[in-house]
């Protein structure tokens, strides 16, 4: 292992997380970790639990589809964890677990997860936590696994996300919850605490005065009596106790219209719900609702999770300047809170389509106000690129087509393995004038040989997706009949730019992509490629976000 500090900069890096922890990322080096691993939630448990012989093939992922086979890797990794693990305990578990479990899924899934935990325990600080995002179909056996690496005694919360109003499954009660394990790495881990809003009855029972302007407030006792610490013992108009403040306070509430008094002549003091933190957060969290379709942050990418989820998490475990970690940062929903909470930052994914929509949402959020980052792992050269598109044990067609993709800001047309992609490998939608109706580019990407009729068919594409610029993105270089092809089509003119044209066919190699020496070229008054990420604002320096 080789393992170096991890970097001061924040970091995207792609690749397999379990490789990235042990080279890249130093001991005690992280201060907070939230984590939702992908996991086929959908499958039925006789399936989950079904005997594997051990020919079937390794777990693939992508970033929409999650499937776990026990392999000659799953063996590997259990062997590694029982044998050469730091972590007798859960060398145990896992002996324990196989011959309860079987060689299944479930037994599959389980092992990648105890590689992966040990390593994120190694380099989380003494002070440090970690939130493992869940579903109740694994969440027990990853609580044991939990236990066995950071010790029982360090266990928090079990947060249960309700997560949807409701489903109706059938034969069962609805599942409409996911699980939150909250574990520190040990009893000196930072802790902030964050509140969430009043239910409504209780703001109805407590918060039932109002003013005449119609602001809600509760009645609030003065008396100190019974308190410990005693109080401040004075005449206020009529009544003599022993009251909770001193009499200057008491004048100054009165004259700021903040004690009523009741038929009794005794003072009470008001304490209005508009300048309530609400109560301290629960572990049975309400309050957050899932992304829906309106939601302005939802990006359409499947495993999103709420921005105010993060924030909580975050606020409540980690403070300025403190490193977070999402190990499986899919769209970089924790990247994202972190960088406006002003915390430092480190994503890992092992899809290029992730890491290319997280530097999307980065720069559409942030823009000017973005801190630097680095993306490690990504081709940076001709050698780099060919190398990813020949790797063909790790998918390296489909990542070579996502990362080509990232270079021109498209988006994918969609899951690949799903289905034939019309000979359209992504897309861009811009804006060149004030009508709010996009624009769309269509995006070929090659890896392989190119020839001429390549462009022939990418004009037929164009006009099927009424798309008025195509990019033709190729790893080798175009020969002087595909260029002729290109040059054929003509030229895109805007309505309300007449003075300007753009070709309609823009033949892009990857080494001019890498180099700088060409990019698309269309008038782009506002471009939102994947769905765009609402701007935001960062808290000044010291503030606590205050959630709910």
């Amino acid at each position: 292992m080789t393992t170096t500090p991890s970097p001061h900069q924040n970091t995207l890096y792609f690749g397999d997380n379990l490789r990235i922890l042990r080279e890249r990322i130093a001991a005690d080096s992280v201060d907070l970790i939230y984590l939702d691993p992908p996991f086929n939630s959908n499958a039925t448990y006789n399936v989950l639990f079904r005997e594997r012989s051990g020919e079937d093939s390794a777990a693939q992922i992508t970033a929409f589809d999650d499937t776990w086979r026990w392999s000659r890797e799953s063996e590997d990794a259990y062997q590694d964890v029982v044998r050469n693990g730091s972590h007798q305990k859960l060398g145990d578990l896992l002996v324990a677990m196989r011959q309860f479990l079987g060689q299944n899924d479930m037994m599959a899934y389980i092992t990648m997860m105890a590689q992966r935990l040990a390593e994120l325990h190694r380099v989380l600080k003494p002070t440090g936590s970690i939130f493992l995002h869940c579903d109740p179909t694994a969440s027990h056996y990853l609580k044991l696994l939990l236990d066995a690496i950071f010790g029982a005694e360090n266990f928090r919360n079990e947060i249960v996300w309700k997560r949807t109003s409701g489903h109706s499954d059938a034969k069962r009660f609805g599942r409409s919850h996911d699980i939150i394990l909250f574990y520190a790495c040990s009893s000196q881990a930072v802790w902030n605490d964050t509140y969430e809003p009043y239910d409504d009855d209780y703001v109805e029972r407590y918060y039932r005065y109002k003013d005449p302007d119609g602001r809600r407030w509760l009645s609030d006792n003065l008396s100190a009596s019974g308190l410990q610490g005693g109080g401040y013992q004075y005449e206020w108009k009529g009544v003599t106790r022993v009251w909770r403040m001193p009499i200057e306070t008491m004048r100054r509430l009165d004259s700021e219209g903040r004690i009523f008094y009741t038929r009794n002549g005794i003072p009470r003091r008001k304490r209005y719900l508009d300048e309530s933190q609400g109560r301290k957060s629960q572990d049975n969290w309400t309050d957050i609702q899932a992304l829906r379709s309106y939601h302005k942050e939802r990006l359409g990418y499947p495993t999103q999770k709420p921005e105010a989820l993060l924030e909580r998490i975050i606020s409540a475990s980690s403070n300025e300047g403190d490193v977070v970690l999402d190990p499986f940062c899919g769209c970089g929903t924790a990247i994202a809170v972190a960088e406006r909470l002003r915390r430092k930052w480190i994503g890992i994914d092992i899809t290029h389509l992730a890491i290319s929509l997280m530097k999307s949402r980065l720069q559409d959020a942030f823009a000017a106000d973005l801190s630097p980052y680095r993306v490690i792992g990504a081709p940076q050269d001709i050698a780099g690129a060919r190398a990813l598109a020949q790797d063909s044990a790790n998918d390296g067609r489909y990542q070579f087509e996502w990362w080509a993709l990232g270079l021109v800001g498209a988006r994918p047309a969609q899951d690949k393995k799903k289905g034939a992609d019309k000979g359209i490998d992504g897309y861009i939608n811009f804006f060149d004038d004030e009508s709010g109706k996009p624009k769309r580019v269509i995006v070929q990407v090659k890896s392989g040989s190119v020839r001429r009729n390549d462009i022939a068919t990418l004009k037929g594409d164009m006009d099927r997706e009424n798309a008025v610029i195509a990019l033709f993105i190729t790893l080798n270089p175009p020969t002087r009949p595909m260029e002729q092809e290109a040059l054929s089509a003509g030229f895109y003119e805007p309505a309300h730019f007449p003075d300007r044209r753009y070709p309609r066919i823009q033949i892009l190699t990857i080494a001019d992509l890498l180099s700088g020496a060409a990019r698309p070229d269309y008038l782009d008054i506002a471009q939102a490629t994947f769905r765009q990420a609402p701007r935001a604002a960062s808290p000044p320096p010291g503030a606590q976000a205050r959630l709910g």
